[in-house]
């Protein structure tokens, strides 16, 4: 099982929202087949473990293992359930069952019904942890939630600025800004407010790691952002919440909604509805405030510079204590896990 777990974190950054599934076959103690699934879309990690095994003729007496319970619908995919109950392969060993209560318990039901041994519930916090996305958009119907952001030994995020004219305060290193944009690759959906694309006109790519772009998500209430800036050039899928109307042009979204002490739910909500299990909150000071006084996140990532700025925007405060803390360059890399989020 900690194979499968290996091989099904090489998928990661390109098959959300999917989870990430790795697969070994073994008989008489070797490995003889493994696979994971690649890409969103492509071959799910069975298939590809059971199509490099050489020897056919040894499925018959082997044993699969895989951390997420073998799929039981027709999605971009056949069902794999199906496929294994094909090969003959008379023991499946399963990390944990799938989360989705559509799903839950079908593809291990296949199994044992065509008589093949089952047995569930392997390294189950293991495989949990690596979908952790995957598993709190299924049980608890909300994307998951991470909040990162970058301050000043002295607390602050940046100066304060009046327009894009004025330089941002420049607190990460090289190392540290490429750990933001692997970070990136690992959510599917990147959220800031308002001031901060009207300050700083982002792109939010990943530019400094391999990956795909996540989808760009702003709060833009009363249509602040220049048509002339970078989110909305069309280089990747875009959605702007708004209090105007919906509308959409090329790959940039318009999405209109209310504007009141339910934002962050409403916005989660659309998100959760167009099928966007993570989202990366990278600033405003406002937002991430209001993300953690609501209750609504799941795990952060702060990083502390050696700068002092004497003064600025203040930086937002998490009262827990980091699980991790790492130091890259003298900047400490702090993470947190927030245990008792809200469910949503």
């Amino acid at each position: 099982m900690w194979r499968c777990l290996q091989l099904a974190r090489y998928s990661q950054s390109y098959v959300a929202p999917n989870p990430m599934v790795g697969a070994v076959i073994v008989c008489d103690g070797k490995i003889i087949g493994e696979g994971y699934h690649h890409k969103y879309g492509q071959a799910h990690a069975e298939p590809n473990a059971i199509h490099s095994v050489k020897q056919t003729e040894l499925l018959k007496k082997s044993t699969l293992y895989v951390n997420l319970e073998p799929c039981s619908h027709y999605g971009k995919t056949p069902p794999c359930a199906n496929l294994i109950v094909e090969t003959g392969i008379p023991r499946v060993v399963i990390g944990t069952t799938d989360p989705n209560p559509k799903v839950s318990g079908r593809g291990v039901k296949i199994l044992q019904d065509a008589g093949i041994e089952v047995i569930t519930n392997t390294l189950v916090d293991k495989c949990r942890e690596l979908n952790k996305r995957f598993f709190i958009f299924q049980e608890q119907k909300r994307p998951f939630i991470f909040l990162k952001w970058a301050q000043t030994s002295d607390g602050f995020i940046d100066h304060t600025r009046e327009s894009n004219t004025q330089k941002p305060l420049q607190i990460s290193n090289a190392f540290t800004r490429q750990l933001t944009h692997k970070m990136r690759s690992e959510n599917q959906a990147i959220l800031v407010s308002t001031n901060t694309v009207v300050l700083d006109n982002p792109s939010l790519t990943v530019r400094n790691w391999s990956g795909q772009n996540p989808v760009r998500v702003a709060i833009d209430r009363n249509g602040r952002i220049p048509k002339s800036y970078h989110l909305m050039d069309g280089q990747a899928h875009t959605i702007i919440f708004t209090s105007d109307t919906n509308r959409k042009s090329g790959l940039v979204e318009f999405i209109a909604i209310d504007f009141d002490e339910n934002t962050l739910d409403t916005i989660l909500k659309k998100l959760y509805e167009r099928n966007i299990h993570s989202v990366l909150v990278e600033g405003g000071a406002q937002l991430l405030n209001n993300f953690i006084k609501q209750e609504l996140w799941d795990e952060a990532n702060i990083e502390v510079a050696t700068t002092i700025a004497h003064e600025g925007i203040k930086a937002p405060v998490i009262d827990k204590l980091p699980t991790e803390y790492f130091i890259y360059e003298q900047h400490k890399w702090m993470h947190f896990v927030n245990h008792h989020k809200k469910s949503g």
